[in-house]
């Protein structure tokens, strides 16, 4: 056969994909990567530790080895380094509770080609309200993907050398920035701006920090509650601007630039893509995910921020690449 000839297992992989999804996160439920990292190294021991049947235990570590995740070696199992460090139940940065999360909405994807007819959701059931359940489960299960990020931010600010700092968290989730900013530095203070139900979150996982001394809320919905006037000296806009339209993010920006102290920074954390569209692939592959949860969302090009933000008043905009398939931005 020729060798540039095409072949059909790419897409026999991509048509198969949600087995990747369905091994995750049954891996994960059952804290398998936990049990492999404290040398249950068979499907045998596996099964005892997970308690679940012996076969299950084999099945999964197939599919693991399958994924990249997990490697035999001498008849025994372990996690890779990749694994070791994102899926091991108690690391800052572990995915596991995503994977789980993910499990869970694979069944919505089945409205996808509708959604795609219609340009949004079918129903009205879309996330954007603040007691959707919906919330309760993706904020603690993203958290761990902005503790690299947050830490990154951190570093090119300078913030644990920054003294006494006032920071804004527009629709800050689980409070993970607050948590590692206030942690690093013990002269700043902390506002989130969020839902009720989602600042309660927040509140539990910064006093597990225990940071809650300089961490405040605002319940409320950052669409309509004012941000005040030079009052703060950062602001973070992290995994909010793909969910918003074009005008809902440059209203937004105009609110922080004025709420902002002179020199002040805007630090955006989002899923963007190249200005032609063309890459990176997780934000590209992102925009359906919006298609569908969303009303306006999508990921938005480099170009879209730099408008954006130059509309809203910033003149200093720069693009950082994280490990993440996230970008930073910063804006003064």
């Amino acid at each position: 056969m020729n060798s540039n000839q095409p072949t059909p297992e790419r897409i026999m992989q991509l048509a198969t994909g949600y087995w990747a999804t369905g091994i995750l996160g049954a891996a994960a439920s059952h804290s398998l990567f936990t049990h492999l990292e404290a040398g249950a190294g068979t499907a045998d021991k596996l099964a005892a530790q997970a308690g679940i049947s012996e076969r299950g235990a084999q099945t999964l570590l197939d599919g693991l080895v399958s994924l990249g995740l997990v490697e035999l070696r001498d008849g025994n199992y372990r996690n890779t380094a990749e694994a070791a460090t994102f899926l091991v139940e108690g690391q800052p940065a572990c995915l596991s509770s995503f994977a789980e999360f993910k499990l869970a909405e694979m069944s919505k994807l089945v409205a996808l080609p509708d959604v795609v007819r219609t340009g949004g959701p079918v129903t009205d059931a879309t996330v954007e309200v603040a007691d959707n359940p919906h919330w309760q489960k993706v904020v603690q299960a993203i958290a761990a993907q902005s503790v690299p990020v947050a830490m990154i931010a951190a570093d090119i600010l300078r913030l644990a050398e920054a003294e006494e700092i006032s920071i804004l968290d527009i629709g800050g989730g689980s409070g993970i920035y607050s948590a590692i900013w206030l942690g690093l530095n013990p002269a700043a203070r902390s506002t989130q701006l969020d839902w009720g139900p989602v600042n309660a979150m927040a509140r539990r996982l910064v006093a597990q920090r225990g940071v809650a001394d300089r961490f405040t809320c605002i319940d409320g919905d950052f669409h309509t509650t004012d941000f005040g006037t030079a009052a703060y000296d950062i602001a973070v806009y992290s995994h909010i601007a793909h969910q918003e339209g074009p005008e809902d993010n440059i209203a937004i920006f105009v609110k922080v630039r004025g709420a902002l102290k002179p020199g002040g920074a805007l630090v955006i954390n989002d899923y963007i893509v190249d200005d032609d569209r063309s890459g990176p692939p997780f934000p590209l592959i992102f925009a359906s995910e919006m298609l569908l949860k969303s009303k306006r969302g999508g990921t938005w090009r480099r170009a879209d921020y730099h408008a954006w933000l130059a509309e809203a008043g910033f003149e200093h905009v720069s693009f950082h690449p994280t490990p993440s398939p996230a970008t930073l931005v910063f804006a003064r």
